[in-house]
C-alpha cells in the first residue's frame, strides 16, 4: 500500500462517526483534513464509540476502506491483538507512527512496545491530548504512575517524540519524562471560520450553553453553583454524554434548588455536527473546566461569534481585551457570577459587540498560527 508518498499512520481509540470521547476525536478529524493532501493518512481506530456496546452502523469494519481521501480502518474487539497491529504497520510501512492518546493498550501501548523492541522503523510522535495534566492524573493516579514508571523503566519517551499543543502541556511532559526528551510545541488545527450568525438579546435574559462531558473535570457542577446566585431569567443548556452517574446526580440536587427563573435542559449524546446549530442558538458558552490542552468546543463557540466563560486552564487566554469573553481563575466563584450577571443583564447592543469580538478572535488564531507549515517540519 505504501508510494512514494509520505504516509502518516495515526492509532485514536475513536473516530467519527463517534462523538463521544470529544476533543481527541475532534483533534484527529482536523488534523487529518488539512494534512491529507500533503501526506498518506491511514487511521486506525476502534468500530464503536466510547462506552458503546454495538459498531457504528452502516459501517464497514476490519478492512480498510477510504473517505474523504483518507484510509480508514476500523477494528472490532476480536481484531484488536498484537498480532495483527504489526501485521497492518509492516504492511504499510509507515514513515510516521500518531498516538492520540496516552494509556490506550491496543492504540497507544502495543506500538510503544514495537517501536522499542525494533520491530517498526516509523518515527513515533505521541501526543498526550491534556492527559498529563495533574487534574487529569490524579484520577487514578495509582495505575498512572506505574505506567509512567514502567515507560522511563523501558527507556520509551527517549525514543519517541511528544506533541505538546502549548506550553503547560511542554511543562507537564517534562515533569514526568524529565528534559532530556524531544517536544515539539504546536496547537491543534482548528476547524475552519465560520460565518458569524448573529442572536438577538434582550436585557435580563440570556441563554448559556454548556458542551462537554458530565465529569468533574469539566466542572458543570461549578457552572451550576454560581447560577444559584444570578437574577434574571436564564436558559442553560447541558450537551453532555453522562460519563459519572454520580456526580450528574450532584449535579441534578443543584438544579433542583435554582431559582424559578433558571431552567436547565439536558440533551445527551448529540452528534459533533449539532453541536454548532445549539451554539448557534445560545448567547454564551461556558465551560470552568479544570483543564483543557485545546478546547475544541471553546474554539468553535468563539468561531460562531458567542463569547466565551472559561477557566484559566485552557489555551485560551486574554479574552476580556478583546472582548472574546473571560477566562478567569476557578479560586472565586464571585468572578464567576459577575460576568453571568452581567452577560444577562446586556442588550443587544452590548452583547454584539462581545459577539463580533469572539468572532474575530477565531479568526485571528485561524489566519495567523501558520500550523500546517509546523505540522509539516514535525512529520519530515
Amino acid at each position: 500500500m505504501h508510494t512514494s508518498t509520505r504516509s502518516i499512520f495515526i492509532f485514536t481509540d475513536w473516530y467519527e462517526p463517534g462523538f463521544k470521547a470529544g476533543g481527541p476525536i475532534r483533534s484527529c478529524v482536523n488534523f487529518a483534513a488539512h494534512m491529507k493532501e500533503d501526506y498518506e493518512m491511514y487511521i486506525f481506530t476502534g468500530d464503536r464509540d466510547l462506552g458503546d456496546k454495538h459498531a457504528y452502523p452502516k459501517i464497514e469494519t476490519n478492512r480498510w476502506i477510504e473517505k474523504d481521501g483518507v484510509q480508514l480502518f476500523y477494528a472490532s474487539p476480536g481484531a484488536l491483538n498484537w498480532e495483527s497491529i504489526l501485521v497492518h504497520i509492516r504492511d504499510i510501512k509507515p514513515d510516521y507512527i500518531y498516538l492520540n492518546n496516552m494509556y490506550s493498550r491496543y492504540f497507544t501501548v502495543y506500538p510503544l512496545l514495537m517501536k522499542r523492541l525494533g520491530m517498526i522503523k516509523a518515527q513515533v510522535v505521541l501526543s498526550p491530548r491534556g492527559m498529563l495534566k495533574s487534574t487529569a492524573v490524579q484520577y487514578k493516579p495509582g495505575k498512572k504512575k506505574l505506567f509512567f514508571q514502567l515507560l522511563k523503566l523501558l527507556r520509551i519517551p527517549g525514543g519517541i517524540v511528544f506533541h505538546a499543543t502549548d506550553a503547560t502541556e511542554e511543562a507537564d511532559i517534562k515533569n514526568l519524562f524529565g528534559n532530556h526528551i524531544t517536544i515539539k510545541q504546536i496547537s491543534n488545527f482548528s476547524p475552519q471560520q465560520k460565518v458569524l450568525q448573529p442572536i438577538h438579546k434582550e436585557s435580563g435574559a440570556v441563554k448559556i450553553i454548556f458542551v462537554g462531558r458530565v465529569h468533574p473535570i469539566k466542572n458543570p457542577a461549578f457552572l451550576l453553583r454560581c447560577l444559584q446566585s444570578v437574577t434574571g431569567s436564564v436558559m442553560l443548556t447541558i450537551v453532555a454524554t453522562i460519563e459519572d452517574e454520580g456526580y450528574w446526580l450532584e449535579c441534578r440536587e443543584i438544579i433542583e434548588s435554582l431559582p424559578e427563573a433558571i431552567t436547565v435542559e439536558l440533551q445527551q449524546d448529540v452528534p459533533h455536527h449539532q453541536v454548532e446549530q445549539l451554539i448557534n442558538a445560545h448567547h454564551l458558552f461556558v465551560l470552568p473546566t479544570l483543564g483543557e490542552n485545546f478546547g475544541h468546543a471553546v474554539f468553535e463557540a468563539l468561531s460562531a461569534g458567542r463569547p466565551v466563560l472559561i477557566s484559566d486552564q485552557t489555551p485560551w487566554r486574554n479574552l476580556p481585551e478583546q472582548h472574546a469573553g473571560w477566562d478567569l481563575p476557578l479560586s472565586n466563584e464571585k468572578d464567576f457570577i459577575q460576568v453571568l450577571q452581567e452577560v444577562a443583564g446586556m442588550n443587544d447592543e452590548a452583547f454584539q459587540q462581545w459577539s463580533a469580538g469572539a468572532w474575530q478572535y477565531a479568526r485571528n488564531f485561524t489566519e495567523n498560527s501558520n500550523l500546517k507549515e509546523r505540522y509539516k517540519e514535525l512529520f519530515s
